[in-house]
């Protein structure tokens, strides 16, 4: 009782100040207009621009995808609908919509469909990857995997029912449990909190963890040239992925650890985010950090997706000034105009092979 106690007095200095406290309120809210900020003007073009070209360039008609591709694809999405989500939240500084039910409830359901899409994506990724370049000898193994990446669509849809049913079960579990009162917002319960935690974070990251040691011993013992840089790949890819998602995952098990979030530890119907805020808001925003820097880790430092971009730059480009070209090869009258310019056509039109 006397420790529960003295870590609450602890963390205590991280709340919201009490009420008429306005050089300390004016104060917390500085530093989180700051931070929001600084995440609208460096982070959040990344991972606009970054999904966005990433999409364009796997949903062009004339690149040809692979099955990578539609996974990369398929995170892409989950990702960008967060980057555009995340000014919401960002900018959500007091915790207002908090007080809501409706809003929080609405808020939280989209977040976590995404979030979970998101972490989902990134585990079998990393699974297929371990399976694909370790070569695994087991028979079985091999053989499920290559039956599943024959039917990778399949697999981007399976990705997308886990998360809307890791998000929409532990909602209606919460909401028959606690009722459906209006000051009640599912995301502050514990049982969807620890849900979070463990099959959000602690599973895949343990997944990823496997995967990428078995990759990095592989390509250790192989003989394949710039092994060295994919090994920094693979190492910031996991370097992202935990330090984006320990800070809100810590913040939130550790509360659960000492009992906070329980009903009766809570300021009536608060969330942890309204009781903390400015912590609150601070691991928030490493979380939308994550899916802002995954386009650059996994795809703008890759060198296959960077060939990729630089053809559909030069197609399209291409493309632009054709119209162009064509318009005034027709107005001089040389010989083989008709030839070209029917070959430029061509090579614009969609589906064209390269």
């Amino acid at each position: 009782m006397d420790g529960s106690l003295t870590f609450t007095n602890n963390i205590s200095f991280l709340s919201w100040p009490v009420i008429g406290d306005n050089q300390t309120e004016t104060d917390f809210y500085a530093v989180n207009l700051l931070l929001s900020c600084f995440y609208t003007v460096f982070l959040f073009p990344l991972g606009l621009v970054g999904n966005v070209l990433i999409l364009l360039v796997n949903l062009d008609p004339c690149q040809r995808r692979s099955n990578p591709d539609l996974y990369f694809t398929n995170l892409a999405l989950a990702d960008l609908v967060l980057v555009l989500d995340s000014l919401i939240e960002v900018f959500n500084l007091s915790g207002h919509y908090y007080d809501d039910a409706v809003l929080c409830t609405c808020m939280a359901l989209f977040l976590q469909i995404n979030m979970y899409s998101s972490v989902f994506s990134l585990t079998w990724m990393s699974l297929d990857r371990c399976v694909a370049l370790t070569g695994l000898s087991s028979r079985s193994l091999t053989a499920t995997h290559n039956s599943l990446s024959h039917h990778s669509s399949l697999m981007c849809t399976a990705i997308w029912v886990a998360a809307i049913a890791c998000t929409l079960l532990p909602f209606a579990t919460a909401h028959v449990q606690h009722g459906w009162g209006r000051g009640f917002c599912f995301a502050a319960a514990a049982e969807v909190q620890w849900l979070e935690v463990t099959l959000g974070f602690a599973v895949p990251f343990c997944i990823m963890g496997v995967c990428y040691a078995l990759i990095g011993h592989a390509l250790l013992q192989s003989e394949r040239p710039r092994r060295a840089k994919t090994l920094r790949m693979i190492a910031a890819a996991v370097a992202v992925f935990f330090v984006c998602w320990l800070p809100e995952n810590v913040f939130i098990g550790v509360h659960l650890l000492c009992g906070a979030t329980e009903p009766s530890r809570r300021r009536g119907n608060s969330t942890l985010w309204q009781q903390y805020p400015l912590t609150g808001h601070v691991v928030t925003l490493a979380a939308c950090a994550n899916s802002c820097l995954n386009p650059v880790v996994y795809g703008l430092l890759g060198k296959t997706f960077r060939r990729k971009l630089n053809l559909f730059l030069k197609h399209h480009l291409h493309c632009l000034a054709a119209p162009q070209r064509t318009t005034d090869m027709t107005r001089v009258p040389l010989r083989g105009v008709p030839e070209r310019a029917v070959q430029t056509q061509h090579m614009c039109s969609p589906g064209s092979e390269r």
